[in-house]
């Protein structure tokens, strides 16, 4: 394939080392860079989707938006094999390779070998990496306790093993506290001033750009540059877009990327308690803010892909996807979301739901682009749930999601807003659904009319994931389980199961 070439380097950190990297495609992956040009073949290629982990790295980049000023380095697990090499620019790199220090282990690896946590070794590097982000995230926020059980095995849910049955695996990780840290990945080391020192000497006063690439430092100038260019990609977090590249082999138009924008970094709450998420955002960071807010969406936010994935991917940029299995619309439709669009100097916002017209089709204009999207602040009397089903627990594809927000005026229903992925050709609330709930008891018969509307919303497909009547009964039973989990408790459905069943 003919790929542009860049002009300019990228330079990031390499062991500590400014590296600076030319001639290259910019839809090079972190990964083929690794295995192909640096030599670092302990990062390995398995799914090439960022499914499996294998290919994990990890990246440091200094932390302006928590209160530290970029005083301190954060440390995150990614996929390398679909993270584009020049978004790397600015930040560290970590692989496998740089663990060591002379001849002793990293705490990590030695646990690892210590409880016989490798048997081909093929994925241990990559369970390494996720661990090792685990252990540097404890090191930043000084926590003493060692990880829990469930700590390791949310850190590793992007990781796949073959070979072990995972128990040594996550015995590893639950005690790699018990060694000691060498002096190189030392908590003063991983925040010397040095270090931030160098991280600062990468930053660019002005945009990188490279052929096929660029790379703007502030919201006018992306606006512009997609006015001007509007056939040009917006590259985010490239958790989708990277798939475009190593498993469709397409060749992708120009890329504007938005990770250095800094007016799209930013989580802001409004007078009112509303969350405003910019659009470089990443997954990570919004919804540990969304579940600040609305702690009933906990489990679908562990849910949603890995933690490699949501380090690289950005809330906005699932929304601008527009997938009709996207795990976060549902939610935020029926919380009442909305989105904030410009297009050069005008802006203008929609509610989320009208932003999707139809299959992968959107209401955006030439050189228009999602800023942010605003979630409102839980409301009293309203109960709030979403769940999801698919076929594994992690890092799986919906074949429905569910999300409900009921406003209850003692057992009426006060306000109904429903929304539901993977039954239709876009996130779609059932409007149907929702009008035979309004203004009702919140009693069994009211429930079965409303499931009974779900019909008439939806006439789901058949598919991979699931059949069309599959999808149409989860979707009534979860807005069953709704109402039996989260009003129960309010004495509205004591008798639910015997009404139904008389």
């Amino acid at each position: 394939m003919n790929k542009p070439i860049t002009a300019e380097p990228i330079r990031f950190l390499l062991d500590g080392r400014r590296v600076e990297v030319d001639g290259l495609a910019p839809t090079t992956t972190v990964l083929e860079y690794l295995r192909e040009y640096a030599g670092r073949c302990g990062t390995k290629e398995g799914c090439a989707e960022g499914d499996c982990g294998a290919c994990t790295v990890v990246v440091g980049e200094l932390d302006d938006a928590s209160g530290s000023d970029g005083t301190r380095v954060r440390y995150r697990a990614i996929n390398s094999c679909i993270r584009f090499l020049p978004t790397l620019d600015g930040r560290e790199l970590v692989t496998v390779e740089s663990l060591a220090d002379g001849e002793q282990l990293h705490p990590v690896q030695q646990t690892m070998v210590d409880k016989h946590a490798s048997q081909c070794g093929f994925c241990t590097p990559g369970f390494v990496m996720s661990l090792f982000a685990m252990y540097q995230e404890q090191n930043l926020h000084r926590r003493t306790a060692k990880p829990s059980r469930d700590d390791v095995l949310e850190a590793l849910a992007g990781n796949l093993c073959r070979c072990t049955g995972y128990r040594p695996i996550i015995d590893a990780g639950c005690a790699m506290d018990d060694y000691a840290t060498p002096a190189r990945w030392s908590r003063s080391d991983a925040q010397s001033p040095d270090r931030v020192a160098a991280l600062r000497a990468l930053r660019r006063d002005d945009a990188l750009a490279l052929p096929g690439f660029f790379a703007p430092r502030s919201i006018a100038e992306l606006a512009e540059a997609f006015e001007r260019a509007p056939t040009s990609l917006l590259l985010a977090g490239g958790t989708d877009v990277g798939l475009w590249v190593t498993k469709h082999l397409r060749e992708l138009p120009s890329i504007i990327y938005l990770g250095e924008v800094a007016e799209l970094q930013r989580i802001e709450k409004d007078a009112d308690g509303a969350l405003r998420i910019g659009a470089a955002v990443s997954l990570t960071d919004a919804w540990s803010a969304i579940v600040a807010a609305h702690s009933a969406l906990t489990e679908l936010a562990q849910r949603f892909a890995s933690p490699p994935v949501r380090n690289s991917g950005t809330l906005v940029g699932n929304i601008a996807n527009g997938s009709p299995i996207g795990d976060a619309m549902p939610a935020l439709i029926a919380l009442g979301a909305t989105v904030e669009l410009r297009r050069g100097a005008a802006t203008r916002v929609l509610p989320l739901e009208a932003l999707y017209l139809d299959y992968m089709k959107k209401d955006l204009a030439a050189g228009e682009f999602v800023v942010a999207v605003t979630i409102p602040a839980a409301q009293p009397g309203r109960v709030i749930a979403s769940y999801k089903l698919s076929k594994r627990i992690d890092q799986d594809i919906s074949a429905v999601c569910a999300a409900f927000a009921i406003g209850l005026d003692g057992t009426a229903i006060r306000s109904a807003r429903i929304a539901f992925g993977g039954m239709a050709a876009i996130p779609a609330r059932a409007k149907r659904a929702e009008a035979a709930l309004q203004g009702q008891r919140a009693d069994a018969k009211t429930i079965e009319r409303a499931c009974a509307a779900l019909a008439e919303d939806f006439k789901p497909l058949t598919d991979m994931r699931a059949s069309a009547d599959y999808r149409l009964r989860g979707a009534q039973n979860l807005l069953r389980r709704f109402f039996l989990e989260q009003l129960s408790s309010k004495a509205v459905l004591r008798t639910h199961a015997a009404e139904v069943s008389a």
